[in-house]
């Protein structure tokens, strides 16, 4: 029988090398040396030839990109949530998808542990303080919120959400939270929307990313959480109305905002911002980080290694690990 011929992998960013060498050993691979994506036309071209792809948050796959790849029957993707691969297309073209559910959960909580902890308690100010030279011992000054007795809100009950209530459920906090499509994890009251709202002293953010949660937390919403209220995303940027929050925090109707994500790597949405508003971006009481939830060393290989195997096995003709398509 004549052997199969070796598959051409196409990766988007550059790979640890055990991971590379994991690909090689049963594909052809070609790598962008990183860390800029390619351009769209350019990453169009380079996959017109290949058999699959290991791809990243920053790519986008559509009907149109699909289409100028005649040879693609699989996609493993180093990234937990889809959104901005059109699925659907790859389903009526008969093209794989994989994706990584669980490596990036527990990072992915600690961060938002982090950034809530950093935003109420003035870490941004305070290390600016220091580091400008006007630190002559204690003051009375940069009091903010701690989560001993605080009412937290999860928006959200999937992984991330169940994960970021098991690692607040030792800082004293009383837990609630809103999904409408899951039950909510041990230790967390479920109330509706309306109700979770007003009552947040904090509010985290843990939901995909689809039509019917884009903006959920938009300006009316927003005006129904308490004027200290802190808000943490590391869900999605578009779950959030950026222009809106930056709004209620100038004209002091939230108490803080901190993100991980942002509506402009959103790439699926064709209206979506191209940045960050300035006026977020320039507001005291706010804290971002650069989508740094799963940047653990470890984590990252583990992922890139995860993805690669779900090509390895589809090639095999085995069982795929993450198929979601």
């Amino acid at each position: 029988m004549k052997p199969a011929p070796t598959p051409r992998i196409l990766v988007t960013q550059p790979l640890y090398g055990r991971v590379l060498q994991r690909l090689t050993d049963f594909a052809t691979v070609e790598m962008n040396p990183g860390p800029e994506p390619w351009a769209a036309a350019e990453l169009r071209a380079r996959a017109a030839e290949a058999d699959g792809l290991l791809t990243f948050m920053t790519d986008h796959l559509d009907e149109a990109f699909l289409a100028a790849c005649p040879r693609l029957r699989m996609i493993g993707c180093a990234l937990k949530g889809a959104d901005n691969f059109d699925l659907d297309a790859c389903r009526r073209r008969g093209v794989a998808v994989s994706v990584v559910p669980d490596l990036l959960t527990a990072p992915t909580a600690e961060l938002a542990v982090g950034l809530l902890i950093g935003l109420g308690r003035n870490l941004r100010a305070g290390d600016a303080l220091v580091r400008g030279g006007g630190f002559a011992g204690w003051r009375p000054i940069l009091y903010g919120a701690g989560l001993d007795g605080a009412t937290v809100g999860l928006l959200g009950f999937g992984r991330v959400g169940q994960a970021v209530a098991a690692r607040l459920q030792g800082f004293g906090c009383r837990l609630v939270g809103h999904d409408a499509a899951a039950p909510p994890p041990p230790g967390v009251a479920a109330l509706p929307l309306d109700a979770l709202l007003p009552a947040a002293d904090a509010l985290v953010l843990a939901l995909p990313l689809t039509p019917s949660t884009r903006h959920i937390l938009d300006a009316a919403r927003l005006a129904a959480l308490p004027p200290h209220a802190l808000v943490v995303n590391v869900a999605r940027g578009s779950l959030v109305d950026e222009a809106a929050v930056a709004e209620a925090l100038h004209a002091g109707r939230l108490g803080g905002y901190a993100a991980d994500v942002f509506a402009l790597e959103d790439w699926a949405l064709p209206d979506r911002p191209r940045a960050i508003p300035p006026a977020l971006l320039a507001h005291p009481r706010t804290l971002f980080t650069p989508h740094l939830g799963s940047a653990v060393a470890q984590v990252r290989e583990a992922i890139e290694m995860s993805a690669a195997e779900s090509l390895a096995a589809f090639f095999a003709g085995a069982r795929v690990p993450g198929l979601v398509v």
